[in-house]
């Protein structure tokens, strides 16, 4: 049989030149350069062990460098959990092959039989102590040549970082306080912008008296292009006070009307739809059915939340722009922006800095427009600009809410015969760069508007959007998934964290559970017994080890469990969560199994399983976009409440080891487990089921009402 030929990693057939990956200087260091950028989630460190591991130096050698258009390769943007998965597939082949091709060249200088160099740190050997290193040879060797797809990179058992828990590269700083993120850098001669904007969705600016704002000691400018406006000042203080000053000074009009946030499932329902079928599986022998379940879930629309706001800079010199953001995708956004500005993209240089929190697609692009529109005016001095708290809440793109119906069709031994599933919700991407018209703020509000982007939701074969984990895991006999992506978006939504995963993996492990709990059937063993891929038990078999599930039932605590594989594709994670209820719930303990393959730095992953998880408790039990029909009311941390440090529950996470299976990432692995196991141990608690997120003491008494 004929084997395929070898072919690129992905993103290594997109970018092929060697030396935008990597470079060695004769000082004796090894530059990398990825696409992807680092969030928080560790990706830098996790990417330079890769690269330390394939090429034989020491990690202290590695320089990693920060993405920027003009000189990194475009991997499009950093998300989905997909950056080591991805760009370190596609950096271990480029450093396999730099690695060769410089052997080759060593054993040509030294006179000695390829098969006899060894590499230690850096250093090339041979037979008689003969020797040489990258460093010496680098200005010998150009890199500026395409990637081949032959070469092949060591194996796991070869590898010497891969699989160890090493110190992360960005922390000393952030843990020292030196200036990593954005928000802390000062540029020469930088000015400071505000961006004035209206309460009411979508209103218009229809006037605005300029003059007293310009009274404001330090004022460079007021800019205003349509409905967009905003000041420039020399100091902070000023553009704030320049900006109230504005505001009081403006009149609106128009505005779309919001929905009814405590209806929100009959406004999903109800608004025009496109339907799609997911998935559909038909058996040949159809049992009859008993009894058909019926359960609806809904969770809300939510915020970003990020602890520090939005922040960009810019700084145009003449008809070149250049923008530092923490935005996921420095490329995608240079596409936005050349489009609202004019501009061919290779006139804009976008450079990523690190940003104090980003879970998607925030107002972090937003801001970095508003901040180059503002330096427009500013005869080539720097201009940065920071969202207000209430900004960042109000203005940037929320996460998708979500109605969820699911029917199970049960035979007379209340097995599980038939499944349907469908879904309505806005779409969850609108990330700049993805299509014909610009997705950012500004761009909607100047005097020649560009029409607003509907969301959307990737195709399945891309993880999906709305129905994201809606195809069951389980070993159904038939099933039929639906998806009903709305075509109206009075709200502005865009990609959260796990898009709709959370939302679907809390659905169907919940009716699980509740169908379980009516046979009379350990939840564990119901789960067990309906999943034949073995990766899958094994996690499952993992939490409720460590868990010692099930401990003896005690007044006021709740044992449940969750599970999921993140889009079907990544990593595996079961949750066993201990709850207890007093005036409301709190989640004690979180015991969790995650499978991701080969773990590259297992306390990395381990962090972002802990992360994640934390992040769910939050969602499950607090977080929810607020509004009455004209405006949103959860504008700081009192209306938009998220878990306090004195709230977070003990995490513990066991990290099973597949060394032999290339890695996925963790970063949204727990979400969708970890909010069903709270739902599942509130009802092993108090014998009822809230269906509804977040889990608020509200709703567990009107629960707790139906059933009485």
């Amino acid at each position: 049989m004929n084997q395929p030929s070898p072919t690129l990693p992905v993103n290594l057939a997109a970018n092929p030149k060697l030396s935008s990956w990597l470079k060695f200087s004769s000082s004796g260091q090894l530059t990398i350069s990825p696409g992807k950028v680092e969030l928080g989630q560790g990706i830098v460190t996790a990417l330079a062990q890769i690269a330390a591991d394939e090429l034989d130096v020491d990690l202290s050698r590695v320089e990693m460098v920060r993405a920027s258009t003009a000189s990194s390769p475009n991997e499009g943007v950093t998300s989905g959990s997909l950056s080591v998965q991805q760009s370190g597939r596609a950096l271990r082949h480029a450093c396999a092959e730099v690695r060769q091709i410089f052997l080759q060249l060593a054993a040509e200088r030294l006179g000695v039989d390829i098969d006899a160099l060894d590499i230690a740190d850096g250093t090339i050997s041979g037979p008689g102590n003969v020797r040489t290193s990258y460093w010496e040879l680098a200005d010998e060797v150009s890199l500026d040549r395409d990637a081949t797809p032959g070469a092949i990179p060591k194996t796991a058992n070869r590898r010497a970082l891969a699989g160890t828990s090493t110190q992360r590269i960005d922390i000393p700083d952030k843990v020292f306080a030196e200036p990593r993120f954005i928000h802390d850098q000062i540029l020469p001669g930088m000015l400071h912008g505000r961006v004035l904007r209206p309460d009411r969705a979508q209103a218009k600016l229809t006037g605005l008296d300029e003059d007293k704002a310009r009274s404001i000691p330090g004022l460079i400018a007021v800019v205003r292009d349509g409905s967009f406006a905003g000041v420039v000042c020399e100091t902070e203080h000023g553009a704030e006070a320049a900006l109230h000053t504005l505001r009081k000074a403006a009149t609106w009009s128009g505005g779309e009307p919001l929905p009814d946030e405590n209806d929100l499932a009959s406004f999903l329902k109800n608004e025009p739809v496109e339907s799609t079928v997911i998935d559909s599986r038909v058996t040949a022998s159809p049992a009859a059915v008993a009894r058909t379940i019926r359960r609806q879930f809904t969770r809300p629309y939510i915020a970003h939340a990020s602890i520090a706001p939005s922040c960009a800079m810019a700084q145009w010199n003449g008809d070149r722009l250049h923008v530092w953001t923490h935005s996921q995708g420095v490329y995608l956004l240079r596409t936005d922006m050349a489009l609202v500005l004019k501009l061919p993209a290779e006139n804009i240089t976008v450079e990523h800095m690190e940003g104090a929190g980003c879970y998607g697609h925030n107002g972090t692009d937003d801001v970095a427009l508003d901040a180059a529109l503002l330096a427009r005016a500013c005869d080539g001095r720097p201009v940065r600009v920071q969202w207000s708290r209430q900004g960042e809440m109000a203005d940037g793109p929320f996460g998708a809410a979500m109605a969820i119906e699911i029917e199970a069709d049960l035979d007379a031994q209340g097995d599980i015969v038939g499944w349907r599933h469908a879904i309505w919700g806005n779409g969850h991407v609108a990330r700049p760069g993805r299509g014909a018209l610009p997705a950012l703020l500004a761009g909607y509000e100047l005097t020649d508007p560009f029409p607003r982007m509907i969301s959307t939701n990737p195709p399945q074969a891309n993880g999906g959007g709305g129905d994201r984990n809606s195809i069951p895991l389980y070993d159904f006999p038939s099933w039929k998934i639906e998806s009903h992506r709305l075509k109206t978006m009075p709200l502005r939504t865009s990609a959260l964290r796990t898009l709709g995963g959370q939302g679907n993996v809390f659905a169907i492990e919940s009716i699980l559970d509740e169908i379980a709990a009516g046979r009379g059937e350990d939840q564990v063993a119901f789960r067990l017994r309906y999943l034949r891929d073995e990766r899958a038990r094994d996690v499952i078999r993992a939490a409720a080890r460590r868990a010692k599930w099930k401990p003896e039932r005690q007044p006021g605590i709740g044992y449940g469990i969750g599970f999921g594989r993140y889009k079907n594709t990544g990593a595996y994670c079961a949750a066993i969560a201990e709850i207890a209820g007093e005036e409301e719930v709190s989640v004690r303990k979180l015991t969790l199994a995650v499978d991701v393959g080969e773990a590259i730095n297992p306390d990395g992953v381990i962090n972002q399983i802990e992360g994640g998880a934390i992040q769910a408790v939050s969602w499950a039990l607090k977080e929810r976009v607020r509004f009455d029909r004209e405006r949103i009311t959860s504008t700081d941390w009192t209306t938009y409440p998220i878990l306090r440090f004195s709230e977070v529950p003990d995490v513990e996470v066991e990290l099973i080891q597949r060394p032999e299976i290339d890695p996925v990432g963790a970063g949204e692995a727990a979400h969708g487990p970890v909010t069903a196991a709270i739902a599942n141990a509130l009802f092993d608690m108090l014998g009822v089921r809230v269906r509804d997120l977040p889990i608020t003491r509200d709703r567990i008494i009107a629960a707790m009402e139906l059933t009485t």
